[in-house]
């Protein structure tokens, strides 16, 4: 790869198969499906406005090029012309690939900036002999003038996402700073206020500063117990206004409200009308009424969650992208998700290592299923989910756990690897997707779904006994979250890859137990290589993060990459040999590394450190003790470049050795004569191309054209 910020002609890009869990629906469920879809693709230009100044005007441009004519005679005539070769043509057909299954021109997984190999001058020259050209002239060059310059931009603070001056984000105004996002924070926790979905925009005229909290909803203006006018707090002005991508949202709605009629139960009604009220008034509280709908909906045929989900990208860990997932039950699959969660409460959390003060009163049983993906509209697709994020919800409703079945498989269809010996590739070929699997299972339902949080309740009372918890460390008092506080709002811009390393954890803990095991099938003759595989990815995943750490800035990019750096700290500290990583000379002459783990040390020396880090991880995150806990994990996530593992040296060897990530295409539905039909695309960046453009009809990319420009361009103007 020439440069870490272009996507390679050999990225990856299959399509996602989901027909034979489609054709199982009835018409009535297709219908449900189809409406539920189109919602998550209209939500997905939410994202795009929360990627980047630049990502819905690059959308905008290339859509308009790519749906004005074929694409094969968009490349002769460009090729004839001398204006493109027919690779970088194909480049600029992955770039845009990139683009939309990113929802943006930050990658979804590392928060890296991505620009086209070809240059601004070829691409201008290409705009100019299309068809969009000919069309349409001054549309399409009023969205390259709006696009261009950011869309090439490599500026050392425009490379990453970040907080201002040293990245970019769409979560703040660009006059923010890390203080005002600290400030704001106190306010909100002050008030009650969760972050979810919103922004912070800075209003300054003088020396007045006006701090405004601007919420997504389809209706502006102010509403009674959402909005709020100008309110003092510590001598600051703050307001809460509405109406953040209005006219996207609005459609949104709409196919929500379609998508009702062909709902399967009451559970399914009130949830898509709570989505619907969140959506359109901006209230949160809505939105978790909605979850708790969607939580009581056990095993449905079509299974859909929409909202404003993680936090991984908000530089403070405190407001959630837009996302949006509509699959079908793998019902075969999720029996042994079935018998994990009947299992958990009595046979499987009691094995955990911080005993029972620190694990919930009660196991909230959740539905776990096994789900092909139809529609994924966000930044990247997980292979696995806990949701909903809402700890309340979570703590009085249950949770569900979803392990995405052809998204998995599709991943672990790449048996590649680097930095191990010939002996565990061909290992990792045959139980790496086995154990993958495994993993994901531990991880999302004991890992995310186990713990306890000591809390102040809102009745003043405590969800423990002071006289009997005791902090294990000290043997003095524990501290425990007040009343406002949650884990994001003490720990925040770690919190995320310290839950997911929490989870990752758990998982390496918990796969060492045969009985564990037996409930995937696993043969007793396989358990040991499962047992390694799963650890042995681990480690290997955690030398392969290091693509994701961010060497001038000192700092992670990706929250599950840092968790599983920190993993492979804890092994190498723990000694004896259970994981060594060496440097060496590969097959080219340049430096490469070899890592290697002792099989026979797993059980003991493994088990012992991992126990005592997964130990520490919770009870810190339990009493809320972001000061112990912080500190114990930036320890693990530094990056030096001394000692016997200096990885801040090694950074070098694992990115010139980077690989492309997988792109995954994804269907589309339509309705032919009240009839849906699953539209599938080939394998390639033109079949995914072919998708988008397929995706809206098009008035409704002109109506997308317009309604982004709209809000891009009225983004941070002030509101009532």
């Amino acid at each position: 790869m020439s440069s870490p910020h272009e996507l390679p002609l050999d990225t990856p890009i299959l399509f996602l198969p989901c027909t034979e869990a489609f054709n199982g629906l009835t018409e009535k469920e297709r219908l449900y499906a189809h409406h539920l879809s189109r919602a998550s693709w209209w939500g997905a230009f939410v994202t795009f406005c929360q990627s980047s100044p630049e990502a819905s005007d690059i959308f905008c441009l290339l859509t308009r090029l790519f749906r004005s004519q074929p694409l094969d005679s968009l490349k002769a005539q460009a090729v004839e012309k001398g204006v493109v070769t027919e690779d970088e043509f194909q480049s600029l057909l992955i770039y845009y690939s990139g683009l939309v299954y990113n929802c943006g021109n930050y990658l979804g997984f590392g928060d890296r900036k991505f620009v086209p190999t070809i240059t601004r001058e070829q691409l201008l020259a290409l705009v100019k002999l299309s068809k969009a050209y000919l069309e349409c002239s001054d549309k399409i060059i009023q969205f390259f003038n709006r696009a261009a310059d950011r869309m090439y931009d490599l500026s050392d603070d425009k490379k990453f996402f970040g907080m201002p001056p040293n990245g970019i984000t769409m979560y703040f105004s660009s006059n923010c700073t890390q203080k005002d996002a600290e400030l704001c924070k106190e306010y909100m926790t002050d008030r009650n206020i969760e972050a979810w979905n919103t922004r912070l925009i800075k209003h300054e005229d003088g020396d007045k500063v006006l701090y405004d909290i601007r919420l997504a909803s389809v209706e502006n203006g102010p509403a009674e117990g959402i909005t709020r006018k100008e309110d003092l707090f510590e001598g600051h002005s703050f307001t809460i206004t509405r109406g953040d991508y209005s006219d996207v949202l609005k459609e949104v709605v709409k196919e929500l409200a379609l998508a009702k009629k062909y709902a399967a139960n009451d559970n399914e009604v009130k949830m898509l009308d709570k989505y619907i009220e969140s959506f359109t008034t901006g209230s949160i509280e809505a939105h978790k009424d909605g979850s708790t709908y969607w939580v009581k909906n056990k095993s449905p045929a079509v299974e859909v969650y929409t909202g404003f989900i993680e936090v991984y990208r908000d530089p403070s860990n405190q407001r959630a992208e837009f996302e949006a997932f509509v699959a079908m039950v793998n019902r075969e699959q999720s029996k042994k998700f079935d018998t994990l969660v009947q299992k958990a409460e009595h046979e499987i959390l009691p094995l955990l290592p911080w005993g029972k003060d620190f694990e919930e009163d009660v196991f909230m049983r959740p539905d776990f299923s096994s789900l092909d993906i139809m529609t994924f509209a966000s930044s990247g697709l997980p292979i696995g989910i806990n949701i909903p994020n809402y700890k309340d919800v979570k703590e009085e409703q249950g949770f569900k756990n979803v392990s995405l079945a052809n998204v998995l498989s599709s991943r672990s269809g790449d048996k590649s690897a680097q930095f191990l010996s010939e002996e565990d590739i061909a290992l990792r070929e045959k139980f790496g997707s086995t154990s993958l699997e495994i993993c994901v299972g531990l991880h999302e339902l004991l890992g995310h779904g186990s713990g306890k949080f000591l809390r102040r309740k809102e009745d003043g009372s405590l969800n423990f006994d002071p006289a009997t918890v005791k902090n294990p460390f000290t043997g003095g008092e524990v501290s425990f979250y007040e009343s406002g506080e949650n884990f994001q709002t003490k720990f925040t811009s770690l919190s995320s890859a310290y839950e997911e390393c929490r989870a990752e954890t758990v998982a390496l803990y918990l796969c060492l137990n045969d009985d564990v095991l037996d409930i995937f099938n696993i043969p007793s003759e396989d358990k040991e290589d499962i047992k390694y595989m799963l650890w042995l990815d681990m480690f290997y995943a955690g030398i392969k993060g290091l693509e994701m750490y961010q060497p001038k800035q000192g700092q992670w990019g990706q929250a599950h990459s840092q968790a599983r750096y920190a993993i492979l700290q804890v092994g190498l500290e723990a000694g004896h040999g259970l994981v060594q990583v060496k440097e060496t000379v590969g097959k080219d002459g340049l430096p490469d590394l070899l890592l290697t783990l002792d099989k026979s040390k797993i059980a003991t020396v493994g088990k012992k450190a991992m126990g005592e880090f997964l130990r520490k991880l919770q009870v810190y995150r339990s009493m809320g003790d972001a000061k112990s806990g912080n500190e114990m994990f930036q320890r693990y996530s530094r990056v030096g470049d001394d000692g016997d593992y200096p990885f801040g040296k090694w950074h070098e060897i694992v990115t010139r050795k980077r690989r492309p990530r997988m792109i995954l295409t994804m269907p589309n539905s339509r309705v032919q004569d009240g009839k849906v039909e699953l539209v599938t695309y080939p394998a390639g960046a033109e079949g995914n191309v072919t998708s988008w453009v397929e995706r809206f009809s098009p008035s409704e990319h002109d109506a997308i054209e317009d309604m982004l420009t709209q809000f891009m361009l009225t983004r941070n103007q002030a509101r009532e």
